[in-house]
């Protein structure tokens, strides 16, 4: 069936506008209240089903809390309240606390003025779509509150924090330790504030935590993953060995070295994906997507490492991994997923396990991912009617092809319609910039004259 509300990653919007509003969320709760209740009722017998809520740190989030606690009440189910924590920390929660689903108020990277509901299952991982479905259809129903007997309860998780905070250590080996390191670590006024820092200090780092001062409207603003050079500027000033930089809701990680130099999603995989080959722990290959640098593919084809790409989005990363029985796989934004450590992307497992590989091997980021230089990438967005197919233009294509052919093996071109507006996104990589920005515009010239006028 056609979504009518749930992308990708949830539920998304502007704070205020439909379908981001108290009612909306309250039903939202309801009907998801109903699908899960009526799960868990077969499954046990009759048991109240139970949720947990996590939420970042936007000013929204009380109000939006609410809301799905009353939704959710009415339906019957009981409510467990962890306030501020990442969105992987509520992942982790569902499946330690044995709950039947977790939910997160978040908008990720997007500013405060957006937020969003997103959900997971008993088992840590986004929700079948057949589930979604159904909650989508019971949206449809009418609101009918439970007998005062039967309505759920809500109660607070004290211990949350520790909890994830000693998940994330067990991740790290424990034969190392981060003794001697010097980190900055940017938090975007996010919800790993109280996270993060405590992580690494407790495994031994001396840790200079910034983007650690919420206020309900700074989440994202000028710091953290999306705007690194706040985290750059701090590492060569206060002398640190590394900074390391999350998301508002803290599943994505960048890191700098003591240089300034960032290091992304993709040069953090392939750090990953190295030593886990070098230790013999590497199960099967890596699943990137369509915007992986094409240097981390290549690289990893030197080391012998299977490479799919799948469609840009941590969730289909994920559908491919499950499908290969592959166990890493990760988006050059800091989207890293680690199955053998996690369920889903998380910043702070991610991050750790870059620092096991470097504690180990004794080595600096720069000397672990020598070997892939990132290929310069041009994006250029060209405006199309709706419904526009640049598989039908013969102009296009043979631009195209002609690139193709210019670039030979050391580069590629991509054509991907955006899902969001009324653009096509052309993508051209290669070794030399200066090419590869000609056949950016070459090609973004010919998708512009395909257009009807």
């Amino acid at each position: 069936m056609a979504r009518r509300y749930f992308g990708t990653d949830g539920v998304r919007g502007r704070v205020g506008d439909p379908p981001i509003t108290p009612d909306f969320v309250m039903r939202l709760g309801y009907a998801a209240g109903t699908v899960l209740a009526a799960a868990e009722a077969v499954r046990s017998g009759g048991d109240h089903a139970a949720v947990v809520i996590g939420k970042d740190t936007r000013i929204s989030g009380y109000m939006l809390e609410s809301a799905l606690e009353a939704g959710l009440s009415a339906a019957g189910v009981d409510v467990l309240l962890c306030g501020p924590m990442p969105t992987p920390a509520v992942a982790y929660l569902t499946r330690a606390l044995r709950l039947q689903a977790g939910i997160v108020i978040s908008a990720s990277h997007n500013p405060f003025e957006d937020n969003g509901i997103k959900f997971f299952s008993a088992e840590g991982a986004k929700l079948p779509d057949a589930t979604e479905e159904a909650i989508e259809a019971a949206l449809d129903l009418p609101m009918l509150t439970m007998p005062s007997a039967r309505l759920g309860r809500a109660r607070r998780v004290n211990d949350a924090a520790g909890r994830y905070i000693e998940f994330c250590k067990s991740t790290f080996p424990n034969h190392l330790d981060l003794r001697g390191m010097r980190l900055v670590v940017d938090c975007a006024h996010g919800a790993t504030y109280h996270i993060a820092q405590p992580v690494f200090h407790e495994l031994g780092a001396h840790v200079v935590a910034v983007g650690a001062r919420p206020d309900g409207l700074n989440i994202n603003r000028e710091c953290g993953a999306t705007h690194p050079d706040a985290l750059k500027k701090a590492v060569r000033e206060l002398g640190a060995e590394l900074g390391i930089a999350f998301d508002g809701d803290g599943d994505r990680v960048v890191i700098a070295d003591a240089e300034g130099v960032l290091y992304d999603g993709d040069q953090l995989l392939y750090v990953i994906a190295r030593h886990r080959l070098n230790t013999g722990t590497l199960k099967g290959g890596v699943v990137g997507t369509l915007m992986t640098n094409l240097a981390v593919e290549l690289g990893l084809g030197r080391l012998g490492i299977p490479f799919a790409r799948a469609k840009v989005g941590d969730r289909y990363v994920l559908e491919l991994l499950q499908e290969n029985g592959w166990q890493l796989g990760g988006e050059g934004s800091g989207h890293i997923i680690c199955l053998d450590r996690h369920t889903t992307g998380d910043g702070i497992v991610s991050a750790l396990q870059v620092l096991h590989a470097m504690r180990e091997t004794g080595s600096t980021l720069r000397e672990l991912t020598a070997e892939v230089e990132l290929y310069p990438q041009v994006l250029v967005n060209v405006r199309v009617p709706k419904g526009f197919d640049h598989r039908q233009s013969a102009q296009l294509q043979a631009a195209v092809r002609e690139a193709e052919a210019d670039l030979g093996t050391s580069g590629r071109v991509l054509l991907r319609p955006s899902g969001t507006e009324p653009v096509l996104r052309v993508m051209v990589e290669g070794e030399a910039r200066a090419r590869v920005e000609s056949w950016a515009e070459r090609i973004a010239e010919a998708a512009r004259s395909s257009v009807p006028a």
